[in-house]
């Protein structure tokens, strides 16, 4: 299996300059293949397959040679994931984004290496790097005995911080259990999920509490000049304050889907499409944007689906097309009252049960992953 960790660097001003030069190679050989890909497929209609070799040997690209050569190898296979991928969504009559320039103004700083030999070891909370050498880290969470390091991705984030992710390869037989114990999750807007037990995630709304702070800022960042020391104070202020935003909202998110992972051994949640709820509709139709993206629902559902992963448990989606709040869970009886988003409480004309929206739908959906799970087991 594989698994990942993440941890802070502090390079030093030397190391700190050979990092960022070999950001900028990674971005600059891909920036030259990627233009040289598209101009050989204008004139000819074919493909061209093109390494960093090519431009090691013009004396314009010498410094290339100077930086780990396995970071540019590397930049190679990712263009040509990007590649495979664009084709492949357009074969299947999907959208598809054509692979794109890097600005060395704008995006991600980042570079992988890999490991060849123990080139990249962790020793004494320093992590060896090739062409780098060792460089001190926040070791705040041991490796995993008899795992080996794969690669390893060195990243700077807009706030000026540096970060490693060592991939690891390790051997464990996990063992599938039986589930016993049941949990749906219902969406929620406001608190991330309602569980089958009526509980809420209580999520905090992170952004919504920074929303004031953060236009505040904006409005100075708008009105200093482009090339002034203080429109880089004022973006390097947004920049943190946007940091500090996602690592709440992670931490909250690892915490619960934690202990949801512990208490039960299959979770089931709705198939829903974040994007298209985040998404502004017409006037007239709902639009929820900055409240969906704010929760982080998706990232909530893969770090939940890796932790019941890791513990040989179960986890469901269920069909996006279930009807999950238009049935009585008492009865069965389905409705079309629900349709309405505004209706948060209603009662079933059957049995007579007065129903909150996201705890029935809860349930329903606990029932169904059940259903679902022990058709699996048997």
């Amino acid at each position: 299996m594989l698994k990942a960790y993440k941890y802070r660097l502090y390079p030093n001003n030397r190391q700190i300059n050979m990092i960022e030069r070999t950001f900028g190679c990674a971005r600059k050989v891909w920036n030259l293949m990627l233009a040289d890909k598209i101009a050989h497929y204008n004139e000819t209609g074919k493909s061209l397959t093109v390494t960093p070799a090519k431009y090691k040997r013009m004396a314009e690209y010498a410094y290339l040679k100077e930086v780990d050569s396995l970071a540019l190898a590397n930049v190679q296979l990712d263009l040509q994931d990007a590649y495979k991928s664009f084709f492949n969504r357009i074969k299947n009559g999907k959208k598809a984004g054509f692979p794109k320039f890097k600005s060395k103004k704008t995006g991600r700083k980042s570079y992988s290496t890999n490991n060849q030999k123990g080139s990249v070891r962790i020793e004494n909370s320093k992590i060896r790097l090739p062409k780098i050498g060792f460089v001190k880290l926040v070791y705040h969470r041991p490796i995993m005995e008899n795992s080996k390091i794969k690669t390893v991705t060195v990243s700077k984030t807009p706030s000026g911080k540096y970060f490693v992710s060592v991939l690891t390869e390790y051997e464990n037989q996990i063992l599938k259990s039986i589930p016993k114990t049941f949990a749906g999750l219902d969406f929620a807007m406001h608190g991330l999920f309602v569980d089958s037990d009526g509980r809420s995630a209580g999520y905090p709304n992170f952004f919504r509490q920074n929303e004031k702070k953060l236009a505040r800022l904006y409005r100075s960042f708008s009105k200093t000049d482009k090339n002034s020391h203080n429109h880089a104070k004022m973006r390097l202020k947004i920049s943190r304050l946007h940091e500090k935003i996602a690592n709440q909202r992670n931490d909250f998110l690892h915490k619960t889907a934690k202990n949801l992972a512990d208490r039960f051994d299959c979770i089931a949640v709705e198939d829903i499409s974040v994007k298209a709820m985040a998404k502004r509709k017409k006037k007239g139709s709902f639009s929820f944007g900055k409240s969906v993206s704010d929760n982080g629902w998706s990232k909530f559902v893969e770090m939940l689906r890796c932790k019941l992963a890791w513990q040989g448990k179960i986890f469901i989606k269920v069909d996006k097309w279930f009807p999950s709040s238009q049935l009585c869970h008492n009865c069965g009886f389905q409705t079309d009252i629900t349709k309405d988003l505004s209706v948060r409480k209603w009662t079933c004309p059957k049995c007579g049960m007065a129903h909150d929206r996201d705890y029935n739908a809860a349930v329903n959906i606990r029932e169904e992953g059940k259903r679902i799970a022990l058709a699996k087991t048997q």
